[in-house]
């Protein structure tokens, strides 16, 4: 079941509700698009109409930040609990291994793509990589990417690019480039190639990671968390509010 949390639509799915779904689309051969929703994309959403309304058309959205996880709940409307991009990205490419679908990797710079397609090679050797490319490109070869993308006829798609040029991309040529199922992974990357450490299991169901990513990237990642990620608090609370108001009235 979807629902609405702060703006932004989130189907209600646990992890392996989410393989399953994932797992009718490559039945299908026909195009979708998956986004994660944490607090920054609920911001970005808010202030960016066409970034929420892309984001909202897309055929499977899951909840990655525990603070969406929270908020629902606050709302009277709880998730299963969330489902993150860096967990659904190494279960794929155990099933891509498994079941010999086709995935093709997007994004990052080219030392990192290439090091990935190395690492996911040597940790899964039956994995079939029909593609892969640098997420650095000018307006004008935009087209040229999509087109190879399709012509590697790939089931996975993982993109990593940032938002909301992620979102855009998708958008404007998941129908043309014909995947199965396109989704952005944002840093998963670096995790996939040992360049990022993930925070151990006890801060991510804690809800702390944000906290340990910004200890590994204070001067990049001080301005996100505790700028203009508090932006998704006073919606909360906004939102809060207001449904305390129509309570009273009702």
């Amino acid at each position: 079941m979807r629902q609405n949390v702060l703006g932004c639509e989130v189907d209600n799915l646990d992890m392996e509700e989410t393989l399953r779904r994932i797992e009718d689309f490559v039945a299908s051969g026909l195009p979708h698009q998956h986004v994660v929703i944490n607090a920054d994309k609920v911001v970005k959403a808010h202030r960016d109409e066409a970034l929420r309304d892309v984001i909202n058309r897309c055929d499977l959205i899951n909840a990655d930040g525990m603070p969406v996880v929270w908020a629902a709940r606050l709302l009277g409307q709880p998730l299963k609990g969330r489902v993150t991009g860096v967990d659904l990205f190494f279960r794929l490419i155990e099933r891509a291994a498994e079941r010999g679908w086709r995935i093709y990797f997007l994004g990052a710079r080219e030392e990192v793509i290439t090091q990935l397609v190395s690492t996911m090679r040597a940790l899964h050797p039956r994995l079939i990589i029909a593609g892969q490319r640098n997420g650095y490109w000018k307006p004008h070869e935009e087209a040229d990417v999509a087109q190879a993308i399709r012509d590697s006829h790939a089931d996975l798609l993982f993109v990593a690019i940032s938002s909301p040029k992620k979102e855009s991309f998708l958008a404007t040529y998941q129908t043309m480039m014909r995947v199965p199922f396109a989704m952005g992974v944002g840093g998963t990357f670096d995790v996939a190639t040992g360049r990022v450490r993930r925070a151990p299991r006890w801060m991510q169901n804690s809800g702390f990671e944000w906290f340990y990513r910004f200890l590994q990237e204070p001067r990049r990642m001080f301005r996100r968390y505790f700028i203009e990620d508090m932006f998704f608090f006073w919606l909360l609370a906004k939102a809060l509010l207001s449904r305390g108001r129509q309570r009273a009235t009702a």
